[in-house]
């Protein structure tokens, strides 16, 4: 059973157990973020698992009797929805991972993800670096691999595309001053050849959530645009099939599209780092200038980059193996202890508004003013120390 509750980890966690090898079904969470039936009809469109929507509270009764449960989610939603399926009697393997592209590795992704038994990754470059970062940072954790759902292999197209697609992210790059930027790369790119479409591709209708909370929507900061840059909130497999080419900055999209054959501008413009998501795609050839998205100069990756980064073969594969083998000889592991107060406070990180209960709005009370001054002495202290 996956559980899940925004766009990104809904679409990877219904692709992923619809793994023929894998009986498996989806439970979308209520939460401050949960998709829309709109969004989820788009994540989960060509894939044929079954799709129920619960609340945290009656997630216990559907977890019962489940051999794994895939964790799919954020952060705080993954420890709330770990610790649940933990306390299970029998307790089933618990399995979890990340949507997309995961290099750098980071110590949140796994701190979050403690009570897991798996950390399904999807490169050998992702295994190796989350294996080095749990050792670094003395956290047992087992990790396997699997292809990346949508990217599973790399096709020749049976026919040519049009439209220059971009796909946005709610927070790369998170300035205002760069998204302005991109918003008028767009434009720019529409002006520049009136006959082809360029494409926003948007995982969200106003008033729709993402996995991350977007501040700056390029719809806001486009302005007044020519007619063929227009906005699609389609399946990222629909706007494939009629691109030319993708251009994004870091987004998982990249890989899809090689996947299906279409060349990728990775844009360079704000630089390469961890904190752009786009340190993966070094050595890809993929990067390109605005330039280069004007005159639609789209490339696809070296073929030495390939195996290293979601396209391994697919007998490299070890998550299903390594989920047989946990349930055939399942480890016991303990469920550390914590505070009732530190429960409802991590309920309602988790939930947001969705957790409607009294201890819930009392601790928010404190909670949220505290780690203000938390994170502001810790800030001063970086400043400073």
């Amino acid at each position: 059973m996956a559980v899940a509750d925004t766009d990104s980890y809904v679409k990877w966690g219904a692709a992923l157990v619809a793994d023929p090898r894998v009986d498996g079904s989806l439970v979308v969470l209520d939460t401050d973020l949960v998709v829309s039936d709109a969004q989820l009809r788009a994540a989960t469109a060509g894939v044929d698992v079954p799709v129920r929507r619960a609340t945290l509270d009656e997630l216990t009764g559907i977890l019962a009797g489940c051999d794994a449960v895939l964790v799919a989610a954020r952060g705080p939603v993954a420890r709330v929805i770990a610790r649940t399926a933990a306390r299970l009697s029998p307790r089933p393997v618990i399995v979890t991972g990340l949507p997309g592209i995961s290099i750098p590795a980071t110590w949140r992704a796994l701190h979050y993800r403690r009570l897991c038994d798996l950390f399904v990754l999807h490169s050998h470059r992702e295994v190796r670096e989350f294996g080095e970062l749990a050792h670094e940072r003395g956290i047992e954790q087992s990790f396997a691999l699997a292809t990346l759902p949508f990217a599973r292999g790399v096709h020749e197209r049976e026919s040519e595309g049009t439209d220059l697609v971009f796909a946005a992210q709610a927070i790369v790059p998170r300035e205002r001053e760069d998204r302005i930027r991109v918003a008028r790369l767009l434009v720019a790119a529409a002006a520049a050849d009136p006959s082809r479409r360029v494409v926003l591709k948007l995982r969200g209708k106003p008033g729709e959530h993402e996995t991350h909370r977007e501040t700056d929507s390029y719809p806001e900061l486009l302005g007044e645009t020519p007619p063929n840059l227009v906005v699609s909130y389609a399946p990222m497999s629909e706007a494939l099939a009629s691109a030319e080419g993708l251009m994004t900055v870091s987004s998982t999209a990249a890989i899809e599209a090689a996947a299906q054959g279409v060349p990728v501008i990775a844009l360079d413009t704000f630089g390469v780092s961890g904190e752009l998501i786009n340190l993966v795609f070094e050595g890809s050839g993929l990067f390109g200038s605005e330039d280069d998205v004007i005159d639609r100069r789209f490339r696809h990756p070296a073929p030495g980059w390939l195996a290293e980064n979601y396209f391994h073969e697919p007998a490299d594969d070890t998550w299903v193996s390594a989920l047989e083998a946990l349930i055939a000889d399942p480890r016991p592991r303990e469920v550390p202890r914590i505070s009732g107060l530190r429960e409802v406070w991590e309920r309602h990180l988790a939930l947001g508004s969705r957790d409607r209960t009294w201890q819930s709005r009392a601790v928010a009370l404190v909670g949220h003013p505290a780690r203000f001054l938390v994170r502001l002495a810790r800030r001063v202290k970086h400043l400073f120390g």
